[in-house]
């Protein structure tokens, strides 16, 4: 059957084709539609797990029990892994174990752009790099099979293009893998340095026929034509390359760790010029120009961001691309802003009109970084808001405490901040914590997690009581308050900045794009003949209220959900309430 897949729809469907039975994640963009959708398939089990280690131990343990398991995260979120990553790649697999790395070339939602093929060469696992979502399919199949033929989880590296891209897929059958035998083996599962020693040997061995296996497996093919331009490429800037160059030679590399040298080499031998093209680090080129191999590739083309097949045809020849292959004019830029009705949007309004020192964190709050709210001063990686205003205060005393909170969300909390609130309850922080609970994941698209109360599938358990937790771990004062409250909200904090220990406050209001949140029983409109103009209530950034120069007055757009900040804001009672 022919379907229109996104490449992470297709690496589900793969998974699932491939006999797997287990499938974790912590949603992070541009992975989180992977286990979402092999949530979808019967008599399987998926998890929203509560970050990207515990996704890969859980993964880990499924895989020594002798299921096939699928593991996914953004590219970031391999970086929380990275421990039992590491150690995994040492002890090998019993059921076929693939851990899905999602890279943002371009940085379309993520703080960096970091290339984690390196993360093969590092960890002595092999990636594996498709370029549509048809080869996502297969490939996912396929890298079960690598992954037991040579005892080692694979690494399937994708990118926010290919992730979200939408090409026609062959689906095909499930295949009943039944589970491997469980059989206990220390030497093998158990990493103590006297079997890691042993393990580290084994590791050597399979990268050593891996190595043999990427000379002649269909996933590396020469695509032979005009030999006077060679291209050494992988993931979807094959896609461009094809385009920008359609009668260029094209050695089309599927397995990117192990290389294969000897393929490589001929290759070489056959063109004029050779050049690599990849997106981000030079990972294929250092190691083609270290086999004494001539070749081209980042002096010419940039480190930065993604590629296109109009930009390829600029840099390596030299001139202006000689056909339009995208759109003719620049988009304008879009910035970022919070929905209306967002809860997040009155506590960063307050934040900056109080002048606090704001240690932020990841999450659709991020936003309140920039204008107009401009209320935060620092987001580092998930979770560490915390940490970092306890670094603050250690590093200038308790009187900068007294201006400075961290603002972190209820996943994000549960991801990786908890473990920040115990060392500033531990090591004597006087930090004031502010976390925002709106009910969900939102950014990522609302999944859910423990403090939810639901699981991937929408059905019930254990709800995570954050109130209770944060008690638990010793801090004294907490309190819950609605951040659309802002006087309260105000109040609270002043009080709770003042004091010389520990204390959180909880700001709960579901967001905004919930389907349960309830409809507003009434509209807000501006009464024009009261209205100064004085723009306070577009500082907010809501696209519910708006500005009309040619009147210079504010006016309520059709997108206001009614949760009543501009009327707090406005200083002459301009805008009001009236029923609907």
């Amino acid at each position: 059957m022919k379907k229109l897949l996104i490449g992470n729809e297709a690496i589900a469907r793969g998974a699932y084709e491939a006999g797997a039975t287990v499938a974790t994640a912590y949603p992070g963009t541009p992975s989180t539609e992977i286990v979402n959708s092999f949530a979808q398939f019967e008599d399987v089990y998926a998890e929203w797990s509560p970050n990207e280690k515990v996704a890969l131990e859980v993964g880990a343990g499924a895989s020594i029990a002798g299921a096939r398991t699928l593991v996914a995260m953004k590219h970031v979120g391999v970086n929380v892994a990275a421990d039992p990553l590491y150690s995994f790649s040492y002890t090998g697999v019993n059921g076929g174990l693939v851990i899905v790395s999602a890279d943002d070339p371009g940085l379309h939602s993520s703080q960096n752009e970091q290339d984690n093929r390196g993360y093969g060469r590092f960890a002595k696992m092999p990636v594996i790099e498709p370029s549509d979502s048809q080869e996502a399919l297969d490939y996912t199949k396929l890298a079960f099979d690598i992954s037991e033929q040579f005892d080692t989880m694979v690494m399937l590296r994708i990118t926010m293009r290919l992730a979200h891209s939408q090409t026609m897929v062959e689906t095909g059958e499930r295949q009943e893998v039944p589970l491997k035998p469980y059989k206990k083996n220390p030497q093998k599962y158990v990493m103590l340095p006297g079997f890691a020693k042993g393990r580290h040997v084994e590791v050597e061995k399979s990268m050593l026929e891996l190595q043999e296996y990427a000379e002649s497996t269909a996933l590396n093919r020469m695509e032979m034509d005009d030999t006077s331009l060679g291209i050494i490429t992988s993931g979807v800037p094959y896609q461009y390359v094809k385009e920008a160059f359609p009668h260029a030679s094209i050695l089309k590399l599927g397995l990117v760790n192990p290389l294969p040298k000897e393929l490589i080499k001929t290759f070489a031998a056959q063109v004029d010029k050779l050049v690599v093209v990849e997106e981000l680090e030079p990972v294929i080129e250092e190691q083609v120009r270290s086999w004494g191999i001539e070749v081209s590739g980042k002096e010419q083309l940039t480190l930065l961001g993604e590629y296109s097949a109009e930009y390829l045809a600029q840099k390596l020849t030299g001139s202006p691309a000689p056909q339009s292959f995208g759109i003719e004019q620049e988009v304008p830029a879009r910035p970022p802003l919070l929905c209306a009705g967002c809860p997040h949007r009155g506590v960063f309004h307050l934040l900056r009109k109080m002048r606090l020192v704001v240690a932020g964190d990841i999450g659709c709050y991020t936003l309140g970084a920039i204008s107009p709210l401009e209320g935060m001063d620092t987001c580092i990686c998930m979770g560490a808001s915390i940490g970092t205003a306890l670094g603050m205060e250690k590093a200038r005393g308790t009187e900068f405490a007294a201006k400075t909170v961290a603002v972190i969300g209820d996943s994000t909390f549960v991801h990786s901040g908890i473990t920040g609130l115990i060392d500033v309850v531990y090591n004597g922080g006087t930090s004031t914590i502010m976390i925002l609970d709106n009910d969900t994941t939102a950014m990522t698209g609302h999944q859910d997690h423990p403090a939810t109360g639901l699981t991937i599938r929408k059905q019930p358990a254990p709800k995570l009581d954050i109130e209770a937790l944060v008690k638990a771990i010793g801090v004294k004062n907490v309190r819950i308050v609605d951040p659309l409250k802002l006087d309260e909200l105000e109040a609270a904090l002043k009080e709770e900045l003042a004091r010389r220990e520990p204390s959180v406050i909880i700001c709960k209001r579901p967001c905004a794009l919930l389907p349960e949140v309830p409809k507003p029983t009434y509209r807000i409109y501006v009464d024009d003949e009261i209205c100064t103009g004085c723009k306070v209530c577009i500082r907010l950034g809501c696209t519910g209220v708006s500005f009309r120069d040619e009147e210079k007055k504010a006016q309520i757009n059709p997108g206001c959900v009614a949760c009543g900040l501009c009327e707090q804001v406005c200083k002459f009672d301009a805008i009001k309430q009236a029923e609907v």
